[in-house]
């Protein structure tokens, strides 16, 4: 099992950015990214088609002998975590809980900012995660739901994304956070006009290295860590993994093997 794949799996290509900072920090585990971008965002969706959309992802990477899985999802990991763990019997990491932690950590002023999905945000699932780490914090948050269609195009920076990040982030600007969650995996890659917007004095917190260290200390706790050289990149698209292929170039991740998925073969 430590030779077999992590399984990395995103609504569409915003899981990248999670897969690149397990790359980075584990570059002997073989990987296997599933997008879903046939049917991108899921932040939009009601909670009873996420869960079902989870469960049909991860049902394919564990068919692909995964010895453990990423959900680089805050969506999924906000609405579907209890039904993936009860589905599946193997690790699974979510992005919300290592992010949380590392923003309480972060924090100075006690002020953090949270910016992702429609489902997300309603979902609470960082307001609870932060304020049983720290009950005294106060939370700013703010859907975004526009980011994720704009990253799905490839529009990392220039006047659309900018326009957009103002038009969202004005008001959260003038409430003295010190630490911003990029709540939605797929914000990290519009991190420049984010950060215009926001000004220097604010942390942008992008979960991904916390969601690689929860990986390793997961693999290492069940003797899984890959103790061979070197890895393979495997990815796996429901729909134009042409589009996709430009994200990862982007990310400068090496590709072996790029496939469109059937989730339901």
């Amino acid at each position: 099992m430590k030779q077999a794949a992590v399984g990395v799996f995103d609504s569409g290509v915003g899981g990248l950015t999670v897969l690149k900072a397990i790359i980075s920090l584990l570059p002997n585990e073989n990987t296997i990214y599933l997008g879903d971008t046939a049917r991108v965002p899921y932040g939009t969706k009601s909670r009873s088609t996420v869960i079902q959309y989870a469960v049909e992802d991860a049902r394919f990477l564990v068919k692909q002998k995964v010895k453990a899985l990423v959900v680089a999802c805050n969506t999924i990991s906000a609405q579907a975590m209890s039904e993936l763990r009860e589905e599946f019997n193997l690790p699974i990491i979510d992005v919300i809980n290592p992010a949380a932690k590392a923003a309480v950590e972060k924090t100075r002023r006690k002020t953090i900012g949270v910016i992702a999905t429609e489902g997300t945000i309603n979902s609470g699932a960082y307001q609870q995660a932060i304020k049983q780490l720290d009950n005294t914090i106060e939370i700013y948050s703010k859907a975004c739901p526009l980011f994720v269609p704009i990253v799905e195009e490839g529009l990392l920076e220039g006047e659309i994304p900018q326009k957009l990040a103002d038009m969202y982030l004005s008001e959260l600007a003038k409430k003295h956070i010190d630490v911003l969650i990029l709540g939605c995996t797929h914000y990290p890659l519009l991190r420049k006009p984010i950060a215009k917007c926001m000004g220097p004095d604010v942390t942008l917190l992008d979960p991904a290295i916390a969601v690689a260290s929860e990986l390793k200390r997961k693999l290492s706790e069940n003797n899984l860590l890959n103790d061979t050289v070197g890895g393979y990149r495997k990815f796996f698209f429901t729909s134009q993994p042409q589009k996709a292929e430009k994200i990862i170039q982007h990310l400068d991740i090496r590709v072996d093997i790029i496939k469109v998925a059937d989730l339901q073969g």
